[in-house]
């Protein structure tokens, strides 16, 4: 259960990945070590680590698990013992610098191209049918933005990036319902941080266990939304809101995934070998590099509006590059 597993007090004891037990483990989704939230304090994780005996730690994960691997390698070398720490980059959200991908991505955009698929399904079964999906994707979008493309079938993409407004000649609102006169049917692509500035609640910010914010549904919000300027217009809609949550996430790895991570791995252990530490195994311009933690989690990586990503998007939805009314 991730750094909570390196707890002195831990419920489980670390797990031996024993031949046996990882024989089947391609076939399956998710994580049989268990993942967890919240600091551990990087002596205790130490303490567990030396009775152990361990002398390479390798840490999956995005940019949490990353400033906590940087941490804790940080207090080994402060202690001066040999200890390597080397992470494996592993999210979905794909938003860790100077990494062309992470492990996980291909997968969630497998499986959030069918969700578009059955979206784009039910707009076009009903009369002024609009299908609407929320995906994962809270600071960067490139899981709304690829599926997106993959699928073909979208007219609008909203992501964290790039802000929007619902009201005025330019909001999305009214483009959405001149979308709706020339072809009486929608699909709405929203990440789950895209429009956070447009939903007031006024009350205190929530956060999560690893002090991340906890964010508000976009998607209801825009469901409402939608369904509200429509009524107020006379204009009847059918709205099929799908939020796939982590459905997208809980599935055995693609095949593209699957040999990426064998690589990630064999590239991950050559380098706690070699005596490396407080790294990254990733890849980058065909190559597999060592990138310092320090330098991927020192900002996040986002869609830029000019590159060819999203310029793709705008191209096969047709969406305004600028909805702000």
């Amino acid at each position: 259960y991730g750094y909570a597993g390196l707890a002195p007090d831990a419920v489980n004891p670390p797990l031996e990945l024993a031949a046996e037990r990882v024989d089947d483990i391609q076939e399956l989704p998710g994580t049989i070590l268990g993942s967890s939230r919240g600091p551990v304090p990087a002596e205790a994780m130490l303490e567990t680590l030396r009775n152990y005996g361990v002398k390479i730690l390798f840490t999956v994960g995005g940019d949490g698990t990353l400033r906590g691997a940087s941490a804790l390698a940080a207090e080994i070398k402060r202690q001066k013992l040999s200890i390597s720490v080397i992470g494996v980059p592993k999210t979905i959200d794909n938003d860790l610098n100077w990494l062309m991908r992470s492990f996980g991505f291909s997968t969630a955009v497998d499986a959030a191209t069918r969700v578009l698929d059955a979206a784009h399904c039910e707009a076009k079964c009903a009369w002024n049918g609009i299908g609407l999906v929320k995906l994962m994707g809270r600071h960067s979008g490139f899981i709304a933005a690829h599926a997106t493309v993959a699928s073909g079938i979208v007219n609008f993409c909203l992501v964290p990036e790039v802000p929007f407004s619902l009201e005025g000649k330019n909001g999305f609102l009214n483009v959405l319902e001149q979308r709706m006169q020339r072809k009486h049917h929608a699909v709405v692509v929203a990440a789950e941080g895209a429009g956070q500035d447009l939903i007031q609640t006024g009350g205190p910010v929530e956060r999560d266990a690893s002090g991340n914010v906890r964010f508000k549904d976009i998607g209801a919000f825009l469901k409402a939304e939608i369904e509200g300027h429509f009524a107020r217009r006379s204009i009847p809609v059918n709205v099929r809101y799908i939020d796939p949550s982590y459905t997208i996430r809980g599935l055995p790895a693609s095949a593209v995934d699957a040999e990426f991570c064998v690589s990630l791995g064999q590239h991950a252990v050559h380098a706690g070998m070699s005596g490396r530490t407080d790294m990254v195994v990733g890849a980058w311009n065909q190559h597999y590099t060592h990138v310092p933690i320090k330098a991927v989690v020192e900002s996040r990586k986002q869609i830029d509006t000019q590159s060819p990503i999203w310029q793709t998007v705008l191209n096969t939805t047709h969406q305004p590059a600028c909805m702000i009314g």
